[in-house]
């Protein structure tokens, strides 16, 4: 069974740092592009940073650039999202998702994980 399990979320201080996993099971991430979206409340679910198999790094947010890093260990089958200079408004679930490797544009995600908590609050 083809499954996204992201972990590492939490409660974090304005300006601190928290680094989201996505381990998958079932199947071997490194044939996919993978991607981390957020759902902040009362808004509509948005793309953060998405991944390709070749290491290329598509960014639907400028806003965020600098600040979030995306990674893969393909050898842990799981893909990283570093948060850092973290801010209240990044508050939101985050998910990660799985994309076919011919979306190059990481637009159609395909299989969802269950998502992960993170809260910026002082």
């Amino acid at each position: 069974q083809l499954q996204l399990v992201e972990s590492g979320g939490g409660l974090v201080q304005p300006g601190g740092s928290l680094r989201l996993s996505c381990a998958a099971s079932g199947f071997s991430l490194d044939y996919y592009n993978i991607g981390w979206y957020r759902q902040a409340p009362g808004k509509e679910r948005e793309g953060v940073l998405c991944i390709l198999r070749s290491g290329d790094i598509v960014h639907y947010v400028d806003s965020d650039r600098g600040r979030f890093t995306i990674s893969r260990d393909n050898d842990k089958n799981t893909v990283y999202l570093q948060m850092n200079s973290l801010k209240p408004e990044d508050t939101a679930v985050y998910y990660c998702a799985a994309l076919f490797p011919t979306d190059y544009s990481c637009q159609v995600p395909q299989y969802w994980g269950q998502g992960t908590q993170v809260t910026v609050a002082s």
